[in-house]
């Protein structure tokens, strides 16, 4: 239970839980499988191996997990079978098929081969801290994020939430290259520059210092820093971008070593020690980012 991306969200009122509640409320949006004519599904399902509910609490903090299930049913196959049948019924009547039949030859098409399709699962994983009104979602995207946060608003029947960035920081990111990163903060060796003009130029670097006279001159030619690799107090690496966004996320191996003593076979116990480390790493630098980044200004 290790996230590879975070998206950051306030809340802007206090959420308290009641465990029995919470089960209750999440039970009524639980995931089940795709029906014989439905392209997908979508509800939560147990965080935990073995268990049978659907949130996971660990140290105030409360780990859900969003399953998404899809038919796979590729264009290509139901373009193939219209064009068959659009040739077959021109063949017999000597008439072209017009546009609104051959949407209705699509749509049996679609319905024939639907019970048929394999399926695809998918899960979008996030957890909440009321205690420092953080909401965390692991993903790269903010609609993957917002679908998270819709199910749960869904479930819970409120989630009050803001972006933790609610402006873009490439002030911010673009200080600590010229002059010196806060303390915690090592810049690591990839950035992403834009200008700020109409033409919107994009310059990228990887494996590079970035206090090289080349990087420089991007900055004194008027680009500011999109993306920014940063390490947080030797704990975490990550890309940090301009809207907040926190990708690509490695932990160091003195953290995750911390629960190699827990036997492979105990999978809910090693997925909650894992939870445990993770969650607080990344809360910790969610607080640290606010702190640097003045984003209770906003």
């Amino acid at each position: 239970m290790w996230f590879k991306n975070a998206k950051l969200y306030q809340l802007t009122q206090p959420l308290t839980f009641n465990e029995d509640n919470l089960q209750d409320c999440l039970s009524s949006v639980i995931f089940r499988p795709c029906g014989s004519q439905e392209l997908a599904t979508m509800g939560f399902t147990p965080p935990l191996t073995g268990s049978e509910l659907l949130f996971h609490h660990a140290n105030g903090r409360y780990l859900f997990s969003l399953k998404k299930q899809e038919r796979i049913l590729p264009a290509a196959v139901i373009n193939a079978e219209l064009a068959e049948k659009v040739a077959q019924i021109e063949q017999e009547t000597g008439s072209p098929v017009g546009k609104k039949a051959q949407q209705d030859l699509k749509q049996e098409i679609v319905a024939r081969l639907l019970p048929q399709a394999f399926t695809k699962n998918s899960f979008s994983n996030g957890f909440i801290c009321p205690e420092h009104k953080l909401v965390i979602v692991d993903a790269s995207a903010d609609g993957k994020a917002e679908t998270f946060l819709a199910m749960l608003r869904k479930a819970l029947g409120s989630l009050p939430v803001v972006p933790l960035c609610r402006s873009g920081i490439q002030s911010y990111l673009t200080n600590w290259v010229t002059a010196n990163p806060p303390e915690h903060i090592q810049l690591l060796t990839d950035i992403e520059l834009k200008a700020n003009d109409d033409e919107a130029a994009v310059a990228r670097c990887k494996n590079q210092d970035l206090q090289a006279e080349e990087v420089l001159r991007h900055i004194d030619a008027g680009k500011w820093v999109e993306k920014l690799g940063v390490d947080f107090s030797d704990q975490l690496t990550c890309m940090l971008e301009s809207d907040g966004s926190i990708k690509r996320i490695k932990y160091s191996d003195s953290l995750k070593e911390e629960n190699q003593d827990i036997p492979k076979d105990e999978k809910a116990a090693r997925l909650d020690a894992d939870f445990v480390l993770m969650s607080a790493e990344l809360v910790a630098f969610a607080d640290y980012l606010t702190e640097v980044l003045e984003l209770n200004a906003e």
